[in-house]
């Protein structure tokens, strides 16, 4: 794919969306942190309802570690791997309070020593609490990324390395989130809604699919 498409990719991305932002429900560089955890290997619909509950009660490392492990059991153990998750948030919570004053750090290194912690939450944080023009490719943006041409890659890595380097810099700190939602909602893995899409002209993808995308 040359140049010139992806710039048209992305700048139809963001004439049909031109502030995208996460589905997660956060107010703090915090809350974010605890949703983001929370997410792996699970949705961001179901995320939101577990948060909407502890957040109130707990938003601050000091307000869960003073939960408990048990006491935050209670408000995500609707959610995949809940006792985990709930282990690495407390010890992550631990050490903001140690080494960092109960703030979230703002640097990749510092991010990624936190418990649970890993590249993709740590583009996710940089990106969207700090405005960094990180890119965390996740399984929808690998596949889009892949399917479209955009970036082809055979490893996580490898399509986060090319995206940064072939999208155009005034689309990159956006890039992420309208990759995401394209591949959540447009470009999902089963069956692509090719006729909704609104770049199925510029993209690669050799098997589009223009059946009725509302069945």
């Amino acid at each position: 794919m040359n140049s010139s498409i992806r710039r048209e990719i992305f700048a139809r991305f963001r004439a049909a969306n031109p502030h995208p932002a996460t589905e997660l429900e956060y107010n703090s560089p915090f809350e974010l942190l605890v949703a983001v955890a929370l997410s792996a290997q699970a949705t961001d619909k179901s995320v939101n309802l577990a948060t909407r509950k502890l957040f109130p009660r707990a938003s601050t490392p000091e307000a869960i570690l003073a939960l408990g492990e048990e006491g935050l059991k209670e408000y995500i153990k609707s959610i995949g791997l809940y006792k985990t998750k709930a282990r690495n948030i407390l010890a992550t919570c631990r050490m903001l309070i140690e080494q960092y004053g109960g703030k979230v750090p703002r640097t990749r290194e510092q991010l990624e020593e936190l418990p649970g912690v890993g590249r993709k939450t740590a583009n996710v944080l940089l990106n969207t609490a700090f405005g960094q023009p990180t890119i965390a490719v996740d399984t929808h943006i690998f596949r889009v990324a892949n399917r479209t041409g955009i970036a082809r890659g055979k490893s996580v890595l490898e399509v986060e390395s090319k995206l940064l380097k072939c999208v155009p810099k005034e689309f990159r700190h956006d890039a992420h989130h309208w990759l995401i939602l394209h591949g959540r909602y447009t470009c999902v893995a089963r069956k692509p809604k090719c006729a909704i899409c609104l770049i199925s002209d510029l993209c690669e993808y050799e098997s589009k699919n223009f059946e009725d995308a509302a069945r």
